[in-house]
């Protein structure tokens, strides 16, 4: 019943697992195959955008193998997900992967503003020893968030005689529901992401815009217009919104969990042995559904869009095959 509640119409899930499992392959592919050309290659192992988008790789792969055949076992049984230890393992791996690569891409913005607008100390500022200490920070930053939340998260009160979430796959809204709704959890969780997720923003925003101007400034005496370097901010500003938007997404069920409340998020079931039973409402169905499509997104179009673009990249695919 509550797998019905969130996809009443039979003749959508083998479409759905049609569409998971080719974007689960596909993530797949080609991450392990930029992985394996990155190591194959030693003149491009030693360059800080190339460690970081190593760093970007696996945290994809953790996030792809956590996530997605989680969905593509619910919808292949026709079932919502059982509350048990993969449960568990599923959101604190699914939670430290996602901040990885949030954080990781504010670093490889970074990077790209420093090897464009202070070239001369480029490699003065990000050292082999500063590298590592910034990749070992992101994944220290993860961890403990994804840690402090799931202790938080078991303040609440479990409904340990349901063995069965409202969802699809243990994402925060139905692991919290599922705990009873512990609030310092879901401030925790709301106030963290929000401030990583504002800093990837302005971040971006600002080592992009930095380098739009510094690019336009330098054909400004030719009396022409760089149209290469409005391109290519448009463009890796269009593939940032793609990558952000299952955190879009999120930011905007938080929200109408906080102004519109549990009640306009759950709706009651039929009412049997005296008992009214929860179900997810349109809205939280719609949300569920949209994020668990845009969580496999990122690590799909990730290697294309910082791997194609360089030529180098390019070079070590061809030469691997």
């Amino acid at each position: 019943c509550l797998f019905l509640s969130i996809i009443p119409n039979g003749h959508a899930v083998p479409a759905l697992i049609c569409i998971f499992v080719l974007l689960t392959l596909f993530s797949f592919l080609v991450n392990g195959l930029t992985l394996f050309g990155l190591g194959r290659s030693e003149d491009l192992s030693w360059e800080p955008r190339f460690a970081f988008l190593k760093n970007l790789i696996l945290s994809d792969l953790i996030q792809t193998a956590t996530l997605s055949p989680a969905v593509i076992h619910s919808l292949v049984h026709r079932r919502t997900m059982e509350f048990n230890t993969w449960c568990y393992v599923q959101y604190f791996a699914g939670t430290a992967s996602i901040f990885s690569s949030l954080v990781t891409i504010t670093c490889m913005a970074l990077e790209r503003y420093l090897y464009v607008c202070h070239a001369i100390h480029y490699l003065g500022i990000l050292t082999q020893v500063r590298l590592w200490v910034t990749l070992s920070l992101i994944w220290v930053y993860s961890i403990s968030v994804s840690t402090v939340n799931m202790v938080l998260l078991h303040m609440g009160t479990e409904r340990k005689n349901d063995p069965t979430t409202r969802g699809l796959l243990c994402e925060p809204d139905m692991m919290e529901q599922h705990m009873g709704f512990p609030r310092v959890s879901a401030v925790f969780r709301k106030v963290v992401g929000s401030f990583t997720l504002l800093l990837c923003l302005l971040v971006y925003a600002f080592s992009y815009l930095r380098m739009y101007r510094d690019a336009r400034n330098a054909v400004i005496p030719f009396n022409a217009v760089n149209n290469t370097a409005r391109k290519t901010v448009l463009f890796y500003c269009g593939m940032l919104f793609l990558q952000l938007l299952p955190l879009l997404i999120k930011a905007a069920s938080d929200a109408l969990w906080e102004v519109e409340g549990t009640v306009a998020m759950t709706a009651r079931a039929s009412e049997g042995n005296s008992m009214m039973e929860t179900t997810p409402s349109a809205t939280a169905v719609v949300l569920h559904m949209s994020l668990l499509m845009m969580l496999i997104v990122p690590p799909c179009i990730n290697p294309l869009v910082y791997g194609l673009r360089s030529a180098e990249m390019r070079q070590a695919r061809r030469s691997l095959f």
